[in-house]
């Protein structure tokens, strides 16, 4: 087949993440030891992609390196598609159609999607229906504040539902979906919304497609505690898939992933879904649960990190306690036998006290 290409909506400046998002662009930020569009790009290159674009309201240097970079691991041409200004999920479309007009059909991927990413079968499904869109839906619990999408037997949407009132169903748009160049004359790069204005008139033209994932493995890992949730849930996949990709540490207790490098201490509990990154030190006594320690961090003997993110190079002192969401920057200092409940601290910062409710500390 011919060149193959595939869009992802990055957009603004990630706030949702901060204080992760003040040292690194939303994109880098490691999703289980991998910046999170390194998982998409490497995903879109095994399904045959050629080429990306990422759709971007600004792009530090930190990211054209990096991109410069995965061309040359993936061999996948990457390319940045300034929007002038924020231009929701159709516009970046119509926005880069120059780029995307070609013979074969296009990926649209929603950057902070964590899944599988079924790019081959959905594509093969999509060329088997032979209609303008397919989209990627997945079952979720509170549909009411996601794209909902009605379908039959064969997966022909019926009506596309955006943020429904009344309850219309649980299958919602899981923000990875295909079109065909044609898509591209209905849209403008105006400020639109594929799932407001779009998807519906697709869907009642009987243009539209859907395919459910089949696992439970789907999240929008766009903020901390869906972050972690989402590493959980990658986990329990790669346990499902590929289980020599986790460690066997001695003090690990059900799924973990360890970069090589960390340096674990004597009689630690680390688990369930505990992510440790590179060049990572784990002094003796720790206990770690269901939490992510971003590359060059240390935590001092016998602390608890519960439920958290730990950022870059940062230290947690002895005998502390971290749990329930809290986000430390990078080069954040925790002081010896402090308690953090639900803090997110700013770079660079040294923390001497407790914060025994959730706050920012700037």
């Amino acid at each position: 087949s011919g060149v193959m290409k595939a869009l992802i909506l990055v957009g603004g400046f990630g706030t949702s993440l901060r204080p992760l998002t003040l040292s690194k662009p939303k994109p880098l930020v490691e999703f289980c030891n991998k910046a999170q569009i390194l998982h998409q790009i490497e995903a879109l290159a095994a399904a045959g992609v050629t080429e990306v674009i990422l759709a971007i309201t600004y792009s530090p240097n930190v990211m054209e390196d990096f991109l410069l970079k995965a061309q040359t691991d993936l061999n996948i041409k990457i390319v940045c598609s300034h929007e002038p200004e924020p231009l929701g999920t159709a516009g970046p479309i119509a926005f880069a159609r120059d780029f995307l007009r070609t013979p074969e059909p296009f990926f649209v991927v929603n950057s902070d999607v964590t899944c599988a990413y079924p790019f081959e079968e959905l594509l093969a499904f999509h060329k088997q229906h032979g209609r303008d869109g397919t989209i990627l839906v997945t079952k979720v619990e509170e549909p009411s504040k996601y794209g909902v999408v009605v379908y039959d037997a064969d997966g022909k949407v019926k009506r596309f539902v955006y943020k429904p009132k009344q309850y219309a169903g649980n299958f919602v748009s899981a923000g990875v979906s295909v079109y065909n160049a044609s898509v591209l004359d209905r849209l403008s790069p105006k400020p639109t919304s594929m799932e407001k204005e779009i998807l519906p008139v697709m869907a009642q033209e009987e243009q539209l497609y859907c395919m459910p994932l089949n696992s439970s493995y789907w999240l929008d890992i766009g903020f901390p505690k869906h972050h972690l949730l989402g590493a959980e849930l990658r986990l329990a996949h790669l346990r499902a898939t590929d289980p020599s990709q986790l460690s066997t540490h001695s003090s690990v207790i059900g799924d973990v992933l360890m970069h090589s490098s960390a340096k674990i201490g004597e009689g630690c509990e680390i688990g369930p879904g505990v992510v440790i990154g590179p060049n990572v030190t784990v002094h003796d006594g720790v206990k770690l649960e269901r939490c992510t320690l971003l590359e060059g961090c240390t935590i001092g003997k016998h602390s608890l990190v519960i439920d958290s993110i730990i950022g870059w190079q940062s230290a947690v002192g002895q005998w502390v306690r971290v749990e329930n969401a809290t986000v430390l920057g990078e080069d954040v200092k925790l002081g010896d036998e402090i308690y953090v409940n639900g803090g997110l601290v700013l770079p660079h910062k040294a923390v001497r006290v407790p914060i025994p409710q959730p706050k920012i500390i700037m």
